[in-house]
């Protein structure tokens, strides 16, 4: 019974961890480009803002019960680390599905709050996304996912873990030429808004292909660096 109120929890906090994460990544991109009107550089630099100081708070949180994922890719990295069996697949399932059901959440939530600008709840987005900007995903998600790994790896106090991560989201979000999505459920709520921080599906199949991509590859990455380390001790 405790069993399973824990998992319920834990589903509950990576489906309202991932609504909130949407929501901090397209909110201010609508604020300040189409309310506000300012440059779109400064609505990046807004995003970023935004986007490191929530996922802080949602981390620190959430990581007790959840494990604070809100990311498909980090969930199938954390199950490839500690083995199918031991994480579960029907485990890591659930929490994509709890976190994709966020991200569109927050899509909605977002527009509702934006509704004066928006009229409207769900749209499908043509903002165009390809080229380089294809790379920079794996290469966003590589370090993301790797720099997650070595901090459970090294035990890292969650305070410290939060700050770290948060960190490293909001200044890759101003460094990668896709302002790093890195998140397939992310990616695939982004599908669905009308503003500047959409994304085509046919562009978005490629993001959440190139995030599993960098994805696997930090996998292989931290396996490497794990086995060093305890042969160095």
């Amino acid at each position: 019974m405790r069993c399973m109120t824990e998992n319920k929890l834990a589903c509950f906090a990576e489906f309202i961890g991932s609504m909130f994460l949407i929501m901090a990544a397209v909110s201010p991109i609508i604020l300040f480009v189409e309310v506000f009107e300012s440059h779109i550089g400064v609505a990046l630099i807004a995003n970023a803002i935004a986007v490191s100081w929530v996922l802080c708070a949602l981390i620190e949180i959430f990581l007790p019960i959840s494990g604070a994922h809100f990311n498909p890719v980090v969930t199938l990295a954390k199950m490839l680390e500690s083995g199918v069996k031991n994480f579960g697949l029907s485990k890591a399932a659930v929490y994509i599905f709890c976190q994709t059901a966020g991200g569109i959440a927050g899509i909605i939530l977002t527009h509702m709050m934006f509704f004066e600008e928006k009229r409207g709840i769900l749209f499908i987005s043509h903002v165009r996304r390809s080229g380089a900007v294809y790379f920079s995903e794996v290469l966003g998600t590589f370090i993301l996912v790797f720099v997650i790994l070595m901090l459970g790896h090294k035990k890292v106090k969650s305070s410290r873990a939060s700050i770290i991560v948060a960190f490293l989201v909001g200044g890759q979000v101003m460094a990668t030429s896709s302002t790093m999505f890195s998140n397939p459920q992310v990616t695939f709520a982004r599908f669905f808004t009308s503003s500047v921080a959409g994304i085509r599906p046919i562009d978005g199949i490629i993001f959440i292909a190139m995030q599993i991509a960098g994805a696997l590859l930090a996998v292989a990455a931290y396996k490497i660096f794990a086995f060093k380390s305890s042969e160095i001790k």
